[in-house]
């Protein structure tokens, strides 16, 4: 059987997810925007439900808004096109953005879309192992950089390299300069400690595929007082903030994923952290492997791990894995191009298609380690002769 190990890509829905969705798919299948009967203030109470359990989750204040989307990608775009529009119906001078190289696609083609439309836009390099310097953010901060910021946009972890932004020391450098801090989560919430007041996350995307809940569902977060343009215009649901008929079923089943992913966040992180360990270990011994990204600690995600075999075809590396293990050589969303992760680490293009994405998961079991040490150990004895 094959060995799924790609979980940055998506997580198996948790089947107690799927049972906490069921009766909102048929018996109780209301509009919750229907708000006359019964059975529509059911659903409309379901969701509201489910936005406080966001709320509390994420250690989020009690007036934050909670906009339910398709998404991650579709919060994102909420949020920095929101932000954008609702600065430019008020008149505020604050036209440009700071963001990092290493962003997943759903921020940067958002944030070169705006850069198109007339907003500023500053992209920040990092070191060697994916980390950003606080220094250069606060260097790129100041008005003299380009002019004042509206908001800065960054990933609380790397979805290829695993590499936790430092957000409590980013944070004070935002707001000190009127800014706000956006953070796409997708790959954090219910994997890492993460509170948005104590961090002094603005705004906050996630998506539930990612945290073992249903695909299609997911939310931006957005704290008291921020103004946000909505993107999409219709019927006014959400506080007129997205338009269209809610998804009580995958609403539902988002919140009942954050749970159980909070309820054993810790004993998973240290279970897949020993499993990772054991991976890294394994595929050291078989020589030529270096290490993308922070070493195995506190500045990485614990189920993540990204390497790259030297002196091999990548093209042929995966070919001869794929009949093993399910995993990738970078984000689920790159459709093939290099990585832009891999080439902010000064990875060549030979170097990047050579890498290999693990991502761990609540189900994955000693002997799939073992597989992956074992699979790997003989495509490169296959290629190297």
């Amino acid at each position: 059987m094959l060995a799924y190990l790609d979980h940055h890509a998506t997580t198996p829905c948790d089947p107690a997810v799927v049972e906490a969705m069921a009766p909102w798919w048929s018996a109780q299948f209301a509009n919750p925007a229907s708000r006359l009967y019964r059975p529509a203030l059911e659903a409309a109470a379901a969701v509201e439900r489910a936005a406080a359990t966001l709320r509390r989750c994420l250690a989020a204040d009690a007036e934050a808004q909670v906009v339910f989307s398709s998404g991650a990608t579709e919060a994102n775009n909420l949020a920095l096109k929101g932000l954008a529009e609702a600065a430019l119906n008020t008149g505020s001078p604050r036209r440009r953005f700071v963001s990092v190289v290493t962003e997943h696609h759903a921020v940067l083609d958002v944030l070169r879309y705006l850069e198109r439309h007339g907003f500023g836009l500053t992209l920040l390099p990092v070191d060697g192992q994916g980390r950003l310097d606080p220094t250069a953010l606060a260097a790129a901060l100041a008005p003299e950089a380009g002019g004042p910021v509206l908001a800065v946009s960054v990933m609380a972890a790397n979805n290829e390299i695993g590499t936790i932004a430092p957000l409590a020391q980013l944070a004070p450098l935002v707001h000190g300069a009127g800014a706000l801090l956006h953070v796409d989560a997708a790959q954090a919430v219910g994997h890492i400690p993460l509170e948005m007041d104590a961090l002094g996350i603005d705004l906050l995307s996630l998506s539930a595929h990612k945290l073992y809940g249903p695909k299609g569902i997911g939310a931006l977060v957005i704290g008291p007082g921020i103004r946000v343009a909505p993107q999409l215009h219709g019927g006014g649901q959400q506080q007129g903030l997205r338009a269209g008929t809610l998804p009580v079923p995958l609403i539902v089943g988002l919140a009942a994923a954050l749970e159980l992913a909070m309820a054993d966040r810790e004993r998973r992180a240290l279970h897949l952290g020993a499993l990772r360990d054991q991976l890294w270990s394994g595929l050291q011994a078989l020589g030529g492997i270096k290490l993308n990204g922070p070493p195995p600690g506190p500045e990485r995600l614990p189920h993540n791990l990204n390497v790259m075999a030297a002196g091999v075809d990548g093209t042929r590396l995966h070919q001869t894995l794929r009949r093993q293990i399910a995993i990738s050589s970078g984000s689920a969303c790159s459709q093939g191009s290099p990585s832009p992760v891999l080439a902010a680490l000064g990875r060549t293009r030979a170097e990047a298609a050579a890498t290999l994405r693990f991502g761990l998961g609540r189900g994955t079991t000693n002997a799939e380690i073992e597989l992956a040490i074992e699979a790997v150990a003989a495509a490169l004895a296959q290629q190297r002769g």
